[in-house]
Order: C-alpha cells, then structure tokens, then sequence
C-alpha cells in the first residue's frame, strides 16, 4: 500500500476555479487567506508574489506556478514596494471572467483553491512549507497549467459528472507538487511527509497503511520492517514527531472518520474495521480525538452536505 495514496483518496476536495488576474503597468492586489489550498499559474508576463510570514517574495516568471498550503493573506504585485488594493471589488466586477488591476495586459494568471476536512489538512499539508513555487521549466508546471485550463473548462461548462472531475484534477495538482517538493527537498521538517522520505519509517507507515485493523505494537512493527524496537521508535518520532502507535490511533480515527461521512455502517463495523475491538472502544478514542461521539460526527457532517 502506498500511504500517500491511502491519505489522498480520504480528501473531501471542493474545487473552484477563480476569475483569471489581467493586468498592467503598476498594480497590486491583496489577497484574503484562501479557505483550501490555492493554486495559481502564470500564463503571461511576471509578477511578484508576497506571502503574510514569508520575509522574501518570490518571482514568477512566465510559466510558473505556486501553492499555498496555509489560510494567509498574500499579494501578487508588479513591484513589492507599492501599496496594494483588496482584491474583492476586483474580482467582483469581473464580467467576463478576468479580473482587472494596474493598466494594460502585460500579466496573466489563472487560479484555483480547493478544500478538504481539517483532519486531512494537518496530516498533508501541515509539514509543508507556506508556498511552494514550481518553475515553469520543471514537469509538474506543466501538469499544474494543464489541470488549471482542464478545471477551468469543468466548472464553467459544468458538463456531466463535471465536479467529480474536478476533485479529480485537483488532487493531481497536489501529488505533482507534492512530489516535485519531496524531489527537492528530501529532509522537510517533521511531519508525515518527512516519514515518507526516511526509509525504515516509510516501510513502518507502509504496514500500518496495508493493515490498520492489526494489532500493531512497536516490537511488531520493528520485526516486520527488520530494525530494533528502539531504533523504529527513535527514528519514527524524529521524522514523524510522534511515537508510531500514536501515528497509527490517528490514522484510525481518520479512516473511521472517513467511514463515517461516506456510508451508513454501523460503529460496531467501523471500529472493527479500523481495529477497535468495539463500539464503545471507538466512541472513546474518537471522542478523545475529535471531541465529538462518532454519532455526533456523522451527524454533524451530514448538516453541513
């Protein structure tokens, strides 16, 4: 099993796609924390980019795109010294679909945001830096411009079974730029994507991932991945930043979390599923978890739909 693709098949990704940015001469625009992720690319021209937290701003030349993994304000600008001006009335009066700052059309952009739940977004996108620049000369630009002109198409045409395709795109996004910032840089900060890169943790997560319902202790694990118990330990809560049982409680309840907005089962089935020995085992641990009853949860979660 592949513990990204175990964690990205339990995003409940809401996509949508923004007005395109024109702009020209001397401009800025500020920008409120995106609700998800956000994605934007840049078709035409260069133009800065200035995030709340990060001291440098980035350029963006032609080609480029960016990922934001933080709910921050930002602004794109022609010169990070202007003063910029709220994007809202822009992009409220974008008639025709492109949003309009500075004079001319010299630059270009095209963007996208999509949301998940809160669980999922601490496990991915946490460890992850606050933007992610990806250079228009590498693959993953490309496949980022792409599935922004393919997501563009899918929910202003909105054809059939058009927002599924656009879950769909939009987690390709993710897994190319996911994978471009593990290429580059194989020592993130703790997290579960710095297990990913540290073999014995990865093959760890791996077995976890392969059979959650199992009755994991540390010994087993270290004997099914060939280390000592205390190097598994050691090495897992210095890439993870937590012990591997606790890493392995939370993915639990996540797939329990998952079970339970997606279906109907019974408590009693999920928590055998996941590895509990019963209901009241469950309720315990998710309630300890999430602060809501797994009931509650399933409830709560169906208001919101």
């Amino acid at each position: 099993m592949d513990p990204l693709e175990d964690v990205l098949a339990l995003l409940d990704a809401t996509s949508q796609v923004s007005a395109g940015l024109a702009a020209g001469g001397r401009w800025a625009v500020r920008f409120p924390p995106p609700a998800g992720a956000k994605f934007n690319a840049v078709r035409l021209g260069s133009c800065w980019l200035e995030v709340d937290g990060v001291s440098d701003p980035v350029h963006l030349a032609e080609g480029d795109c960016f990922l934001l993994t933080r709910p921050v304000a930002y602004t794109l600008t022609s010169d990070p010294d202007l003063p910029a001006e709220p994007a809202h009335p822009i992009f409220a009066a974008a008639g025709d679909g492109v949003a309009r700052a500075g004079d001319g059309d010299e630059v270009f952009l095209i963007g996208a945001a999509f949301t998940f739940t809160e669980r999922a977004r601490t496990l991915l996108l946490d460890s992850l830096p606050p933007v992610i620049h990806v250079p228009a000369g590498t693959p993953e630009a490309g496949t980022v411009r792409w599935t922004l002109g393919e997501l563009d198409a899918e929910l202003r045409g909105r054809p059939l079974g058009a927002t599924l395709i656009a879950e769909r795109l939009a987690v390709v996004m993710l897994v190319r730029i996911l994978r471009l910032h593990l290429a580059r840089d194989p020592g993130p900060d703790a997290g579960w994507l710095a297990g990913l890169a540290d073999p014995t943790v990865a093959a760890a997560l791996r077995e976890m991932h392969a059979r959650p319902a199992h009755p994991w202790t540390v010994a087993k694990l270290a004997q099914v991945v060939a280390v000592s118990r205390s190097t598994l330990a050691s090495r897992f809560k210095e890439a993870v930043g937590k012990g591997p049982l606790e890493y392995l409680t939370e993915w639990r309840i996540e797939l329990a979390a998952d079970r339970l907005r997606r279906g109907d089962e019974t408590v009693a089935t999920i928590a055998r599923a996941v590895g509990y020995s019963s209901e009241s085992a469950l309720s315990v641990a998710f309630k300890r978890s999430t602060g809501r009853s797994p009931g509650a949860y399933r409830d709560e979660f169906a208001r919101v739909r």
